[in-house]
């Protein structure tokens, strides 16, 4: 794997009902194959102090994003080991939210060109 300097996805979240999506933009003039964001952990809310984590985000895998392409992405939070409810749906969790520490961190993995793994981190959340 290679962490290179280039940052080719950018991000964001559509609020729409009955949950939330998130968005990746491949800002790169090049076709990105095998793209996958880690899951993502969250902090539990409920216990003062934190606790082990109740809640986490599995995002689907997208197969390739085209240059300059936008591709919606699919999840599903878990809770305590079961799928959760669109009420329950934590996604919103990964706003940013201006003068809040950030305290989550998308991690995704592509291929690229040469077939070399690359990995970009981005910190989001509040």
């Amino acid at each position: 794997m290679e962490n290179n300097n280039k940052k080719p996805f950018d991000y964001r979240l559509i609020n729409t009902t009955p949950r939330a999506l998130l968005e990746l933009t491949n800002t790169s003039e090049m076709t990105l194959k095998s793209v996958e964001i880690l899951t993502l952990f969250l902090k539990d809310e409920s216990t003062p102090g934190g606790g082990p984590s109740q809640a986490h985000i599995r995002f689907e895998q997208l197969k390739s994003v085209q240059p300059k392409e936008k591709a919606v992405l699919s999840h599903r939070t878990w809770i305590n080991g079961r799928p959760a409810s669109d009420a329950e749906d934590e996604l919103r969790r990964l706003e940013v939210v201006a003068g809040v520490i950030k305290p989550y961190v998308l991690s995704i993995s592509w291929e690229d060109s040469d077939g070399k793994t690359q990995f970009q981190r981005i910190a989001v959340g509040h």
